[in-house]
């Protein structure tokens, strides 16, 4: 008679190759299948349309977005240059501002050194300072205008004196009192001159009779000989 372990169940056998085999169908559950056919259902072609549909108007809403971001670029760089030569035309204007207010005041300096040298007065020391300053005024621009014979113009001449001349066909500045000066196309004081004009009811100086060239084909000899 045998004993019997107690708590001790005996399994059957089951043979290796079953056991082989259930593995292997589990693991071909587990491992999705390389055709697509079998796997299921695929996405409708809608939800594809409507999905590119949405990304083509995202990027015309980018698009739009940044045309509106370079002309608001674009106007500010004009903008920008505008403001610098402004700027800059502002700034060459208040200098040759500050530099005819200068001058201006000099002008009354200039005319006396004028006066000294017409009168010999211009000697020594004095001429070299006064040299040195007429340079200088000269270096920042001023210019003086201003001669006897030149027809009267009264943007730039102011008459102080009048008279009338038999040799002038029009008005003329005959003797400048007082030289203007300019600086640039501007004229900061006009030159003070002595104008005279023709002679009323005198006829005006016809030109020079122009004289008639010879014929270069003249007939030569004498008269005939009967």
């Amino acid at each position: 008679m045998t004993e019997e372990t107690p708590g001790f169940e005996e399994k059957p056998d089951v043979p290796s190759g079953a056991a082989a085999d259930d593995a292997a169908a589990d693991a071909a559950g587990a491992t999705p299948s390389a055709n697509p056919a079998e796997e299921g259902p695929a996405a409708p072609a809608g939800d594809a349309t409507a999905t590119v549909a949405g990304l083509t108007a995202q990027l015309d809403q980018a698009r739009t977005a940044l045309g509106e971001r370079t002309a608001d670029l674009q106007r500010l760089q004009a903008e920008y240059q505008n403001y610098r030569r402004r700027v800059e035309r502002d700034r060459v204007t208040v200098k040759e501002i500050a530099v005819a207010n200068l001058l201006t005041e000099l002008l009354p300096v200039l005319d006396d050194i004028g006066r000294a040298r017409e009168h010999g007065e211009l000697v020594g020391g004095f001429k070299s300072v006064a040299e040195s300053l007429e340079t200088v005024a000269a270096k920042m621009g001023l210019q003086q205008f201003g001669k006897e014979g030149e027809p009267f113009d009264p943007t730039i001449h102011e008459a102080l004196m009048h008279s009338y001349a038999p040799d002038v066909n029009e008005t003329t500045c005959v003797a400048i009192l007082q030289p203007g000066y300019r600086i640039g196309e501007r004229t900061i004081r006009p030159a003070r001159v002595a104008v005279a004009e023709p002679q009323p009811g005198a006829a005006p100086a016809a030109p020079a009779p122009k004289e008639e060239p010879q014929a270069a084909d003249e007939e030569s000899g004498g008269p005939e000989e009967g």
